[in-house]
């Protein structure tokens, strides 16, 4: 195993720079990844189409075509990674005990290995008898998934496996996300003039109660069974000026995490509807809410075989899978928003967007001999 190819594949991904810009202000972004991403898949065979998804931010496709016509199957992951803070050595990849460590080693450069190698075998192995393989690299997933939805307006496919972090497990749904921002406003004053002030933190408090009232009632409440329950944090929250003065001004951002078949604004009106409550409560209260950014959850048809196709492949590929959930969001919403139905399969590990980071190294390689058996009898 530590001489198989995908290793030193593997190895090169990690050691490249590929911190989102969105995220940080600099940072490298995908433009060297896609580089080193597209050589290897020519190397392998495959046609290859770079396009830009945002200046200096390309997606990279690459296609394997059978000898006859089939089924096209899809595998998908992202070449961007969060920060390193914290980190001593974030782009020297260490291997330890059959673990390889680094920023982004598993997520999700382990399960970009594991595509780029199976496109690899199955060029250098005979080829596909039918159907078509298509490869994707898309940028910026750790964001606003940029790549994902501009993949989607120029490839389509049966199916699609997103090789996200899954510990071999075939996940077949996964949480969404909801941003909203909240204003409060008061009234300037000196600090030791009460009568002529209103304090738009403390006021901002009540929102927060209210929240963490409708957190407890969510956690309380209905359950995926894959997925467990709805939830929302405060996330950022900032207001005043100085010391001495009432604040006339207090912001808060909240994430709310949501369940398939939830509304796509159920945050923004659950703030809504505590800001209506809290100014009938009082009068004087003043604030507002406004929806920011949000991403559905995903739940592929319970009537669609790729699951059960994929748990075949993986369980002959020497892993035991299970049917599951994840609580992170992916672009497999993206996909199957799109009409392509999506699971996500991906090497284990550990540390996503933590100092310490680490990808098995034999899940990636079980996890690429699970999509070759996959495409092999899928396309």
């Amino acid at each position: 195993m530590p001489n198989d190819p995908v290793v030193d594949l593997l190895r090169d991904l990690v050691a490249i720079d590929s911190v989102n810009p969105s995220l940080v202000a600099g940072a490298a972004g995908e433009l060297t990844i896609a580089r080193r991403i597209a050589d290897e898949m020519r190397a392998s065979g495959l046609t290859v189409e770079i396009r830009e998804a945002a200046p200096g931010r390309p997606n990279v496709v690459g296609t394997l075509d059978g000898r006859a016509p089939g089924r096209t199957l899809m595998f998908c992951g992202h070449s961007d990674t969060v920060g390193v803070a914290g980190m001593a050595r974030p782009f020297e990849p260490e291997m330890r005990e059959g673990r390889l460590y680094g920023r982004g080693a598993q997520d999700m450069k382990g399960g970009v290995a594991a595509m780029l190698s199976a496109a690899r075998m199955l060029a250098e192995g005979g080829g596909l008898a039918r159907g078509r393989v298509i490869v994707a690299a898309v940028v910026d997933e750790e964001h606003s998934s940029l790549g994902a939805d501009s993949l989607v307006t120029t490839h389509r496919a049966d199916a699609a496996v997103v090789t996200e972090p899954t510990g071999l497990d075939v996940a077949v749904a996964h949480k969404g996300f909801q941003w909203v921002s909240v204003e409060t406003r008061g009234r300037a004053a000196h600090g030791s003039r009460p009568r002529e002030g209103r304090d738009a933190i403390l006021r901002m408090g009540r929102v927060l109660a209210s929240l963490e009232t409708l957190d407890r009632h969510l956690q309380n409440g209905s359950s995926h069974p894959l997925l467990g329950t709805a939830s929302l944090h405060a996330s950022l929250i900032h207001g005043g000026r100085e010391l001495s003065s009432y604040p006339d001004r207090a912001w808060l951002e909240f994430e709310r995490r949501t369940l398939p078949g939830e509304p796509a604004t159920v945050a923004f009106d659950e703030a809504v509807s505590i800001l209506e409550m809290l100014r009938h409560a009082d009068p004087e209260f003043d604030g507002d809410a406004r929806a920011a950014f949000g991403r559905d959850a995903y739940e592929i048809d319970p009537a669609s075989p790729l699951p059960g196709d994929l748990v075949r492949a993986a369980t002959a590929a020497g892993a035991h899978p299970r049917l599951t959930g994840m609580t992170f969001w992916t672009d497999a919403a993206i996909l199957g928003g799109a009409g392509i139905p999506s699971v996500l399969f991906g090497p284990g590990g550990a540390g996503l967007h933590s100092p310490e980071e680490y990808v098995i190294v034999e899940d990636v390689c079980r996890c690429r001999d699970a999509l070759v058996q996959l495409a092999r009898s899928f396309c």
